[in-house]
């Protein structure tokens, strides 16, 4: 099986993983997390990275990024990692962007109020591929708080439940990964890649 050596500049992480994988399910795995989940159909990305080396061994630019690129500009070498599969066998480099913290928002009974009211008129007025895509974040966003209640269940009730939360979770998982798939991606999709294998973050070099 051919292979591709990944590794993320700013975490100072790096592995082995088959070609055919995403870089988005790469850094994933690898421990690395961007701020929220993509939809595609209504062209919401969290994950820009700028590939600085490799970038002939991925993909090419799909529609979606193409539109992304045109609306939001673009950096030099700059992919969508939901977007972007590795094609080729080699050693691809990749940049995260800095996350910069937020500080808490404080916000009234009222104001929460009114915040739902305007995402319900916002809600109604979108087109019916956006509402869906919505719709499976909100579920997403509900099985994550699930899944969270559950680990701080009394052990008699997480004993019983868990299993059954973890099948859930893994075919959810699979039904995320292929509604985001890049449509010029479904066509020739192949069997999935195999797991990442980490290697050991390398000491920075002394300056000569």
């Amino acid at each position: 099986m051919d292979e591709v050596e990944v590794r993320f500049e700013r975490e100072n992480l790096e592995g082995i993983v088959a070609v055919g994988a995403y870089l988005i399910d790469t850094a994933k795995r690898l421990g690395i997390r961007f701020d929220d989940v993509c939809i595609p159909v209504s062209d919401v990305h969290f994950c820009s990275v700028v590939v600085s080396a490799g970038a002939d061994l991925l993909s090419p630019e799909t529609t979606a990024e193409k539109e992304h690129f045109q609306k939001h500009g673009r950096k030099k070498g700059e992919r969508l990692a939901c977007q972007t599969k590795i094609e080729k066998s080699g050693e691809v480099v990749v940049m995260t962007e800095e996350k910069i913290p937020k500080e808490p928002a404080v916000e009234t009974a009222a104001g929460d109020d009114d915040k739902n009211e305007q995402y319900r008129k916002e809600f109604a007025e979108m087109p019916l591929e956006k509402k869906i895509a919505n719709l499976v974040q909100l579920e997403t966003l509900a099985f994550g708080e699930t899944v969270s209640f559950i680990i701080n269940s009394p052990f008699k009730i997480a004993d019983k439940l868990m299993d059954v939360m973890a099948e859930f979770g893994f075919k959810k998982e699979e039904q995320q990964k292929g509604a985001v798939r890049p449509e010029e991606h479904k066509a020739n999709a192949g069997a999935p890649a195999s797991q990442t294998k980490k290697k050991k973050a390398s000491k920075p070099k002394n300056a000569s």
